[in-house]
């Protein structure tokens, strides 16, 4: 098998604090990485590398674990400019929200929603990202709900069954009924297509009730459950993810002491998504609190029409050292094992000997450069599974 050595980097950023200076981020200063096949096999200074078939000299850049974006909704059609337009503006649109997106989505064909993944992951591919989970949940029928996961299936395996995402429109004087549907025939025909399950567990979607019979119904069928938890408002999301050993809590945004104290005491993973705030000019998650109690966060894009219209991942981590308390070493492990830890996977989010191998090759001497340059476009090249997938122009 051939063996490619990536040398001369000036900061390689290998989440094993076994690793170089023993940090979190395990930080090796004028590193190589050797790759052979899709995974890594060694990782150390440039000048101790053994030997390889080819090698590739990133001269002086940084290199980091590519982007694990755990939480992103991609299975739709349609737009929602006007609405994000009228809520910068300060005025009043009731065009309708998500269901407008379900509208949309039903609409589309296969290809049409197909074409529209795909053009978004080479979007996200482009920025860094190499792993990406993404969910149904603008079908709201077993029809449209399980040929989202269908198409979600060809793109990725980190596929989420998110039919509890809000009550159907066809239901909208039957919210029973519809969780009868969702943990029923529904479930019944997305199943074969997902890992995870999720739910909408917030006032105006799914209550403590309604998301427990949704998650233990999923678990019966082989999914994991994942969480919309505590957004909106303080609500029984979070504990709830931590009862049913959800792999994360996404959103935390309103967290009580004991939410927070639940989260540190458990595996289930804090999942924040700063691009939903920033839409929408809401608060911040407190992400500072969040760490200093001990658990364990992830970072994530939150990618859909409605509320965070962004593939960017080094926007998020921006975000998150600026508005939220990270450090830039907190925000960039959060954005790559963070996810991978929200994914449940020792495999990616990491540049170690054994890890698949996922890496960016930044534009700039450090992985802090992130924070620090904001907006601009820093990803130089990106390898996914040992390929180089594409380069950025200098000059």
């Amino acid at each position: 098998m051939t063996t490619t050595a990536i040398t001369h980097i000036c900061v390689l950023v290998t989440n094993d604090p076994s690793l170089g200076d023993g940090s979190p981020l395990g930080l090796i200063q004028d590193a190589a990485v050797v790759i052979e096949g899709d995974h890594v096999v060694w990782t150390g200074e440039s000048s101790k590398a053994p030997a390889t078939d080819n090698a590739v000299d990133v001269a002086g850049r940084a290199v980091i674990p590519g982007f694990v974006d755990s939480h992103s909704h991609l299975l739709f059609a349609g737009d929602r400019t006007q609405e994000f337009n009228a809520r910068m503006s300060g005025r009043a649109y009731s065009a309708g929200g998500i269901r407008t997106t379900v509208a949309a989505t039903r609409a589309a064909t296969d290809d049409e929603l197909d074409a529209n993944v795909a053009r978004y992951l080479a979007e996200a591919l482009r920025q860094g990202t190499t792993t990406f989970e993404t969910k149904s949940g603008y079908g709201l029928t077993v029809e449209d709900e399980a040929r989202a996961l269908r198409i979600a299936a060809r793109h990725t395996e980190e596929v989420t069954f998110l039919g509890a995402h809000i009550v159907s429109p066809d239901y909208a004087d039957d919210p029973a009924g519809y969780v009868d549907l969702v943990t029923g025939p529904m479930l019944d025909a997305c199943a074969p297509y997902a890992r995870w399950i999720d739910v909408f567990c917030e006032r105006g979607a799914f209550d403590g009730d309604q998301a427990r019979a949704v998650l233990t119904a999923g678990r019966a069928k082989g999914l994991h459950p994942r969480v919309h938890a505590n957004q909106l408002g303080h609500g029984p999301g979070v504990q709830l993810a931590v009862e049913l050993d959800a792999a994360s809590a996404d959103h935390c945004t309103h967290l009580t002491d004991a939410d927070i104290d639940a989260l540190a005491q458990s595996a289930t993973v804090a999942t924040l998504l700063p691009g939903a705030e920033f839409s929408t000019r809401a608060a911040w998650p407190d992400a500072r609190r969040i760490l200093d109690a001990g658990a364990t966060v992830a970072l994530s894009t939150d990618c859909n029409p409605g509320s965070s219209f962004t593939s960017s991942m080094p926007f998020c981590v921006a975000l998150a050292v600026r508005d939220m308390g990270m450090t830039p070493d907190e925000a960039l492990w959060s954005a790559t094992a963070g996810g991978a830890a929200a994914l449940r996977r020792t495999d990616i989010g990491r540049l170690a000997p054994g890890a698949r191998a996922d890496l960016v090759v930044l534009d700039a001497p450090s992985h802090v450069h992130l924070a620090y340059r904001p907006g601009v476009p820093l990803v130089h090249e990106v390898w996914r599974r040992g390929e180089r997938t594409g380069r950025r122009r200098s000059g």
